[in-house]
């Protein structure tokens, strides 16, 4: 096995390489990634048109190619994929993993998928994958590979490590031996060194720990994630109701998992509405960010709006005007902070977390003693830095104060009421929170002024 070659995707390589295909100098291409790793290759044919990338994939070993195709981004395996014939992605499909070849069979129709299944050389790998297919994408036996070792009770040292042997040509990695019953139940789990530290007629009923934590097949992935992250597992077993043992996930496939949740949590909270990349072309990336872009715009219309039901306070007071933008901003920053603080919690459940009400109660609290501090702090500096009377630098003040806490408020209710009704809270730390939380605090703002100052 040759050593993995560290390698920079260049414009000026990128360039050769294009040439090099243009002028199919294959033995240049085939030896400039002669040791690259296959997330590098992935990288670089991204870069390139499907016809390109295609080009360079049938160049390379199917053992080889087959792990770039689980690389490569979505999109471009899509269009990658959809320019092969049937018998040609079935080469492909026979290297990998059954939860990898599954993962691209769901791109295609259920004809499509049908066609490449029936061309699989390997029997056994086309009855895992047809098995697969059988679950969610998003749950335990969406993930789950069925590659794996396992061993029966039964067996001495000496069996088991002929069978291991056996199977350990169709798993890439070993993290764990399964141990099962003669009904498959999986019973526990065993390690490589134990079975090799012990005598060669030792049943591995006598070494094996049955303390193993399992997931069921119908679990969600975010649930598996968080598990196998409570307890840092490298790979965890997956079960049906009947405690039978199915398959395995590997630490991998969850990485994937919290990726994309992190990916998707980061454009619910920046008010993209869609799963976008920069790679996209324009107008799906406008069209993913415009929906909430307008929602900040009607709100800035309807703030103007309240504005303008005070004009005649204004036009008394000038100098309330000033001081919008600072009620506005601080309303935006104390809403984002406590609806972030929620996201969180909910986002890493724990039987001890606080019960929707403690989570108010304690988010007012908070807000309670921000408000104070902050209300006080604009007092003093507007009444003795800025020169105004104690009256209006004690509306300033007081205004602030109820706007952090409404702006608390509406931060750590809405992701709780989001989440109660199966809505992503995390679109609640987005231009949600900051549109409403703008015109709260410009109504209160006002609202306080005009009582204070008998506008």
């Amino acid at each position: 096995m040759e050593p993995i070659r560290l390698f920079e995707l260049s414009k000026e390589y990128l360039e050769s390489l294009r040439e090099a295909i243009e002028m199919a100098e294959n033995d240049f291409i085939k030896q400039s990634l002669e040791g690259v790793n296959e997330a590098d290759i992935a990288a670089l044919l991204d870069e390139l048109n499907m016809q390109e990338a295609l080009y360079v994939l049938r160049l390379l070993e199917a053992e080889v190619a087959a792990d770039i195709l689980i690389e490569l981004d979505e999109d471009s395996l899509t269009k990658v994929i959809y320019e092969m014939e049937a018998t040609e992605l079935a080469v492909y499909i026979d290297q990998m993993d059954s939860d990898d070849a599954v993962d691209i069979l769901n791109l295609l129709t259920v004809r499509e998928r049908e066609d490449v299944i029936s061309n699989l050389q390997e029997k056994e790998k086309s009855a895992h994958i047809l098995d697969l297919l059988r679950y969610d994408e998003d749950s335990a036996g969406g993930l789950m590979a069925k590659e794996f070792i396992k061993a029966n009770k039964n067996w001495n040292v000496v069996q088991t490590i002929e069978e291991i042997r056996r199977q350990a040509e169709k798993v890439e990695k070993i993290y764990s031996i399964y141990v099962v019953d003669n009904k498959q139940h999986l019973l526990g789990r065993v390690s490589l060194k134990k079975i090799i530290l012990a005598a060669s007629d030792t049943k591995i009923a006598d070494i094996y720990e049955p303390e193993l934590i399992s997931v069921q097949a119908h679990q969600d992935e975010e649930e598996v994630a968080e598990i196998m992250r409570k307890y840092d597992l490298e790979s965890i077993p997956v079960v049906n109701s009947k405690n039978k043992l199915l398959g395995r996930i590997t630490v991998d496939d969850i990485l994937d998992v919290i990726h994309e949740q992190s990916e998707e949590d980061m454009q619910a909270m920046t008010g993209i509405s869609a799963d976008v990349e920069e790679s996209d072309s324009i107008f799906r990336i406008s069209k993913a960010r415009l929906p909430w872009l307008l929602v900040g715009v009607i709100g800035g219309l309807m703030g103007a709006r309240i504005i303008g039901f005070f004009e005649d306070g204004l036009s008394q007071v000038l100098a309330l005007a000033s001081f919008i933008p600072l009620v506005a901003a601080t309303g935006g920053n104390v809403g984002i902070q406590s609806s972030s603080l929620v996201v969180q919690s909910l986002a890493s459940k724990s039987v001890f977390d606080d019960t929707p009400w403690q989570r108010f109660v304690k988010g007012f609290l908070i807000a309670l003693l921000n408000g104070l501090v902050l209300g006080t702090f604009v007092f003093l500096v507007v009444k003795f830095i800025y020169g105004h009377e104690a009256i209006f630098g004690f509306t300033i003040g007081l205004a602030m104060f109820c706007v952090v806490l409404l702006a608390s408020f509406m931060g750590t209710v809405t992701p709780l009421v989001l989440n109660r009704f199966g809505i992503n809270p995390a679109i609640a730390s987005g231009p949600f929170i900051t549109t409403a939380n703008d015109l709260i605090g410009l109504a209160v703002y006002f609202g306080v002024a005009m009582m204070l100052l008998n506008l």
